[in-house]
């Protein structure tokens, strides 16, 4: 099976550029919910992944110092991030996405240059599999 089949488009995907702030980022995580916003620059490349505990991280270290003002001075890529989320390419085959979807929440996916296309969520591959589960006749 294509991981296409998966895939949510880059423009339906909530993403966070290299030249935004710290507080853009933690506006967009608390407005959107999320726990993670994948990292892109201004050519579309996936650059990691941010998440609420990176930025809780920055906070805590840098707390006497942290002011709204300073939190705009903070660009997402300054922010120490405990771990990117592992791309995939769009080629890839549905054993190495389930090896990184049992890790992250999403799978960004890059096309052929590099450049971010959409994700692969956990849930969306869940969802698959358990139609396919409850497809097995019973007995």
């Amino acid at each position: 099976m294509n991981i296409l089949f998966f895939l949510t488009p880059k423009a339906e995907v909530v993403c966070i550029h290299d030249v935004d702030n710290l507080k853009t980022a933690m506006d967009m995580l608390t407005k959107d919910r999320y726990h993670s916003l994948p990292i892109l620059n201004d050519k579309g490349y996936y650059l990691g992944t941010i998440t609420e505990g990176d930025v809780l991280r920055v906070v805590r270290d840098k707390i006497d110092a942290m002011t709204a003002d300073a939190l705009e001075k903070i660009q997402v890529t300054e922010v120490p991030r405990f771990r990117d989320n592992a791309a995939v390419r769009i080629d890839a085959d549905m054993e190495d996405l389930y090896g990184k979807i049992e890790q992250q929440s999403f799978v960004p996916v890059l096309d052929d240059q590099k450049f971010f296309i959409g994700i692969v969520t956990r849930k969306d591959v869940f969802r698959y599999l358990r139609k396919k589960v409850s497809a097995i006749p019973k007995g």
